[in-house]
């Protein structure tokens, strides 16, 4: 198939995908689709799933008899059917997948030591220490954002905005960022939000506690503005969240940054993740301990199989460590503090 071998040839060459299209092309792409469809006030995308769903399931019963009568012709109109998609999702967004490494266009390190790591860690902790303080008066409350979710929407950009001078290419307007109509098997595919990749549309499990929406929410808008892998996305989730200017989005930025942190250590070594979990105010533990009960709660024999397709799903766009590279945000999050002293 010419498609795939024009991806193949174009997953090679980084450097032009970069030039011409993530910095070019499709920089005229998303906000074309923003501009169009961001005004509705539902998911569009969803939509289209829904209905493309019920004419899928209405089309193969409807032609289930021609797989032994007319199987050659019946093959071409499901790879057509395919290769549309696979045109549609590539040129529209996926070809990001193959841009520039993150770390090359800020000129990061790629890897990072425990002394840098504990060091990010602590300054992290304290400044979420004081902002949880900050906010609640009490160090053993936990912070409840007391916004809806609509404002939480509007209160994003304002993060995007103050990291526009070090990312020129993280203007956010127009906005197109919604719940997602299907919210509720969402969260039992254990998924807090994701990108529609044929509308541009930022979409947002509107059933995650709030703790957790401003940061998904920053997530989806990286992956809209340009930034397909996973870990990237989370990088530029936690800049524009902690640089926002909104003291609560601020604090659960600060702390989705700091949570990967302690992550890592914890795969280093438990004994220092310990004495470093014991200087977080208990507050800021409690809005932790809210988003994992939440998803404990929602646990189902089906969710290990919803991970394992997207993992997969990703190691074929070139991630190659699929899910797992979530955790390589570390590398990014590290470095970039250390070097601007942040």
């Amino acid at each position: 198939m010419p498609q795939v071998l024009i991806v193949k040839l174009l997953a090679k060459n980084p450097e032009f995908v970069e030039r011409y299209y993530s910095e070019g092309v499709y920089q005229y792409v998303s906000k074309l689709f923003r501009l169009v469809l961001g005004w509705l006030p539902f998911s569009f995308g969803d939509l289209i799933y829904g209905l493309g769903g019920i004419y899928m399931i209405w089309w193969f019963a409807k032609n289930r008899k021609r797989l032994r009568k007319d199987f050659k012709n019946w093959m071409i109109d499901v790879f057509a059917a395919i290769s549309l998609i696979y045109f549609a999702f590539h040129l529209f967004w996926g070809l990001n997948y193959y841009r520039l490494p993150l770390h090359k266009n800020l000129d990061l390190e790629a890897d990072y030591t425990t002394e840098q790591l504990v060091r990010v860690t602590e300054k992290l902790i304290a400044q979420s220490n004081i902002l949880h303080l900050n906010i609640t008066e009490n160090d053993t409350v936990k912070v409840d954002i007391p916004y809806d979710k609509a404002t939480v929407f509007k209160l994003i950009s304002s993060g995007y905005k103050n990291l526009e001078s070090t990312f020129p290419n993280l203007e956010y307007v127009p906005q197109s960022t919604k719940q997602s109509l299907f919210s509720y098997p969402l969260t039992y595919m254990g998924f807090s939000g994701y990108l529609n990749p044929l509308t541009n549309e930022a979409q947002v499990n509107g059933l995650i506690p709030m703790y957790k929406f401003p940061t998904t929410s920053a997530h989806e808008i990286a992956h809209q503005l340009g930034y397909a892998a996973e870990n990237e996305a989370n990088f530029i989730g936690f800049m524009s969240a902690s640089s926002n200017d909104d003291v609560y989005i601020k604090y659960c930025g600060l702390t989705f940054g700091l949570r990967f942190c302690l992550g890592e250590i914890y795969r280093r070594d438990e004994c220092l993740f310990d004495d470093l979990v014991a200087d977080i105010n208990l507050g800021i533990r409690k809005n932790y301990e809210e988003s994992r009960l939440f998803w404990q709660a929602h646990e189902n024999p089906f969710e290990p199989f919803f991970k394992l397709f997207y993992s997969n799903y990703l190691k074929a766009n070139s991630q190659s460590k699929g899910m797992e590279s979530y955790s390589y945000v570390v590398a990014l999050l590290v470095n970039y503090l250390e070097k601007h002293n942040l």
